[in-house]
């Protein structure tokens, strides 16, 4: 069952963790084993799984992004000025495929699901869909 949730963004570029939101859905939806895929399906967003524990680790991996695809509009040639954008989202990547073990996502110990901003502030979509195990015995 696929679902869609809204994420409000309130900066150009942030990540926002977003485990929470995926772990609702597995408790809607009853999800014991299988997959789950986390999508965004926007141009300049993106879907990554990275440390939640150092809110530094967030701070450090936007400043990188910033300093590879900077923001000066003048080396573009989209006419929307959120080339950088793109191309962050592209680094990023559109989706993440996780593994669901008795209802629990597989996560290691730091980390966490996170929607990353890079044309903000904005309105934003996540779609989620499982991918159930149909002997439900947690082999995919």
């Amino acid at each position: 069952m696929i679902k869609e949730r809204t994420i409000h963004t309130g900066q150009r570029d942030e990540m926002i963790e977003i485990t929470h939101i995926v772990n609702e859905y597995l408790r809607e939806t009853s999800f014991n084993n299988g997959l789950v895929i986390v999508y965004c399906p926007h141009t300049t967003a993106g879907i990554t799984v990275n440390e939640n524990a150092d809110p530094d680790v967030k701070r450090d991996m936007l400043m990188r992004l910033d300093e590879v695809y900077p923001w000066d509009h003048s080396q573009y040639r989209h006419a929307e000025g959120n080339s950088a954008a793109h191309l962050k989202a592209s680094t990023v990547g559109t989706q993440q495929t996780l593994i669901v073990k008795q209802g629990r996502l597989q996560l290691g110990k730091w980390q966490g699901i996170y929607f990353c901003e890079f044309d903000g502030p904005r309105t934003r979509s996540v779609l989620i869909n499982g991918l159930q195990d149909e002997n439900n015995n947690g082999s995919v």
